[in-house]
């Protein structure tokens, strides 16, 4: 039994490691940059056991989304969960996606926003999973806004203030990718803070510092 469970121990370990490497490819080269044999390359892993791991490209593929969606989950969603619900809560998704894609927690920036264009015109599981990611992603918005809406913080549509923050948050990663300039986090930072201006209640404190004036 020892021997059963070290080898399982050993065979997590290495799923992990190819998952992190994946990751980090796919961010810059997309989920097509990735093969078995690029992985067993750079990895100095056979491919017979990495094929044991995966079985299918598309498998490699759905299991890189998966890795990726819990380092997203930890660098942003996490931390801004452990803010109160409310304006707050809103201010510290936008203050923690930002920050994960300046420091590049993947090299590439954004995870999702490439390999979510580089997969959205085509049909097939990896499509179907990414556009699933992507509702999770825009629900949990409009969820933290709802709440600062039933606590009379923010008005108007729910809905709508979730996409247009999302809209700023992809804005700077782009730019900042595009031109290897990080000034569009800035300009992000003051969007979001004008638009969450727009939407509050008369006598809400803001939870960002006023010293902008």
């Amino acid at each position: 039994m020892e021997k059963i469970d070290g080898r399982l121990a050993r065979g997590d370990q290495t799923r992990r490691a190819v998952l992190r490497r994946a990751v980090d490819i796919a961010s810059v080269d997309g989920l097509e940059g990735l093969s078995i044999g690029r992985l067993a390359t750079e990895l100095g892993i056979s491919k017979s056991g990495l094929f044991a791991h995966f079985g299918s490209k598309e498998e490699l593929q759905l299991a890189t989304i998966r890795a990726a969606r819990r380092i997203y989950a930890d660098n942003v969603v996490l931390p801004a969960y452990e803010v109160d619900p409310g304006l707050g809560r809103v201010w510290a998704l936008s203050q923690y996606w930002l920050d994960y894609s300046r420091t590049r927690v993947f090299p590439g920036g954004c995870f999702f926003q490439k390999v979510s264009h580089e997969f959205s015109a085509r049909d097939g599981a990896v499509q179907e999973y990414l556009a699933a990611v992507h509702d999770e992603w825009m629900d949990l918005i409009e969820t933290a806004v709802t709440e600062a809406v039933e606590r009379n913080e923010l008005v108007g549509d729910a809905k709508q203030l979730a996409f247009d923050l999302n809209a700023y948050y992809e804005a700077a990663n782009l730019a900042s990718i595009l031109h290897n300039d990080d000034t569009g986090y800035a300009r992000a930072r003051e969007a979001v803070r004008i638009r969450l201006e727009s939407a509050m209640v008369p006598g809400t404190p803001p939870p960002w510092p006023t010293d902008h004036e």
